[in-house]
C-alpha cells in the first residue's frame, strides 16, 4: 500500500494524505479521519505527529458576476466552473486559506458590487472573468485592489490574469483535422460572443489558413453556449443546410464541449454517425466529455494548473506586499477519444 492507493481510495490528492498523516494542517478533520482509517486498514505504516497548534484561517474571495449567457446564476454547478472552483478550493486549503463566494447581479453591477467591495477592501480576490468586458473588469479593479482576474486578459488593464491559451488549443484542433484528411470542415460557434470565443475562432482559422484552406459560410452555424442536449435551433440550421443538396462538411470543431455535446446529440437525432459520417471536436475537456457517447475528442483545458497558479498568484500578493502585475497564460493539450476518425470518401444526406 503506497500514499497513491491511499489517495485513490479516498478519492483525494496524494498531497492531501501527506497532509493527513503528518498532522499538518490543511484539509478538514472530516478528510483526515477518512485518510487515517483508510491507512490503518489496509496496513498503511505511519508514525502519527504531534498536532501543530492550527494558525487562524485566512481568507480568499472568489466573486463571480452572473448573467443570462455564459455565467448563470448556478454557475457551480456548469460542469467547467464547477471543476475549476474545485482545485481552487483545494489549492485554498493546502496554503491555509479559506475561500468565500460571493456571486453578484451584472445587471445593476455598480450598486450590487458596493457592498462586496466594502467587506473585501483589504481582501484578496479570485474573480471570473469569463463573460466581462475591459470596462467591467476596470471598475471591479478599482473597488478591489488585490485582485487576479480568471478566463480571460485584456493587456492594457494593470490587472493580473490568468487565462488559457485559447489559440493554442484551436490551433491543435484545426491542425489534427488536416492531418486525418478533413478537407470540408464546419465550425459550431457560440451565439454569445466572448474573449475565449474569439480567440478560439482566430486559432481554428489559423491552422487552416496555414493548409491553404478556410471555413465556407455555409459551413458556420451558431447555438447556445450552455446546453448539453439536443438544440432545435441548431437542428433548424442543418436541416436548412440540408435541404440546399450540398454535401456535408465531414468534420465540425465546436467552440466548447457544451457545444460539441449538443451537436453530437442534434446530428445523431437527424441520422448522422458520429464519427464515420462527421467527427466532433470540443474544447475544455469537461468531465461529460468522457461520459457521451461516442467519448469527445476535445481540447483540455489544466484547470488545476489554472487554479493553483491563481491562488499562488494572489497570497503572493498579499503577503509579500508585491504590486507588479501579471498576465499568464496556460498552455492546453490536445484530447484525442473517439468522436474523430479520418473522413468517408463522401458523406451521403441523411434527410
Amino acid at each position: 500500500m503506497k500514499m497513491d492507493d491511499i489517495a485513490r481510495l479516498a478519492e483525494v490528492s496524494k498531497s492531501a494524505v501527506s497532509l493527513a498523516l503528518n498532522n499538518k494542517p490543511g484539509i478538514s478533520s472530516e478528510t483526515r479521519e477518512k485518510i487515517i482509517r483508510i491507512a490503518e486498514e489496509n496496513g498503511y505504516h505511519f508514525k502519527p505527529k504531534p498536532s501543530l497548534p492550527e494558525k487562524p484561517v485566512k481568507t480568499l474571495l472568489f466573486l463571480v458576476l452572473t448573467n443570462s449567457g455564459i455565467v448563470l446564476e448556478n454557475y457551480y454547478q456548469q460542469p467547467f466552473f464547477r471543476e475549476l472552483i474545485h482545485f481552487i478550493e483545494e489549492h485554498c486549503r493546502l496554503k491555509g486559506y479559506s475561500l468565500r463566494f460571493s456571486a453578484v447581479d451584472m445587471s445593476d453591477l455598480e450598486n450590487n458590487l458596493q457592498a462586496v467591495a466594502e467587506e473585501n477592501k483589504d481582501n484578496g480576490v479570485i474573480l471570473l472573468g469569463t463573460n466581462l468586458s475591459r470596462l467591467q473588469i476596470e471598475f471591479i479593479a478599482r473597488q478591489l485592489p488585490q485582485l487576479v482576474v480568471l478566463d480571460t486578459c485584456y493587456d492594457t488593464l494593470p490587472v493580473s490574469f490568468v487565462q488559457i491559451n485559447n489559440e493554442m488549443g484551436a490551433y491543435q484542433a484545426g491542425t489534427y483535422l488536416y492531418e486525418r484528411g478533413h478537407r470540408s470542415i464546419g465550425y459550431v460557434a457560440s451565439d454569445v460572443r466572448i474573449h475565449n470565443f474569439d480567440a478560439r475562432k482566430r486559432g481554428f482559422r489559423l491552422a487552416l489558413k496555414d493548409y491553404g484552406l478556410i471555413v465556407d459560410d455555409s459551413h458556420l452555424f451558431h447555438v447556445a453556449p450552455t446546453i448539453l442536449s439536443s438544440q432545435p435551433e441548431m437542428k433548424k440550421q442543418l436541416e436548412a443546410y440540408i435541404s440546399s443538396g450540398k454535401p456535408m462538411p465531414t468534420a465540425i470543431f465546436c467552440e466548447c464541449d457544451y457545444i460539441a455535446i449538443s451537436a453530437v446529440k442534434t446530428l445523431t437525432e437527424l441520422g448522422f454517425r458520429i464519427p464515420e459520417d462527421i467527427s466532433v471536436i470540443g474544447f475544455d475537456n469537461i468531465s461529460e466529455a468522457r461520459i457521451i457517447t461516442p467519448e469527445l475528442t476535445t481540447i483540455h483545458v489544466d484547470k488545476d494548473k489554472i487554479a493553483r497558479v491563481a491562488v499562488d498568484l494572489l497570497i503572493s500578493q498579499l503577503e509579500e506586499e508585491n504590486d507588479m502585475k501579471v498576465k499568464i497564460s496556460i498552455d492546453t493539450k490536445f484530447i484525442e477519444r473517439l468522436s474523430c476518425a479520418a473522413p468517408a470518401v463522401a458523406v451521403e444526406t441523411q434527410l
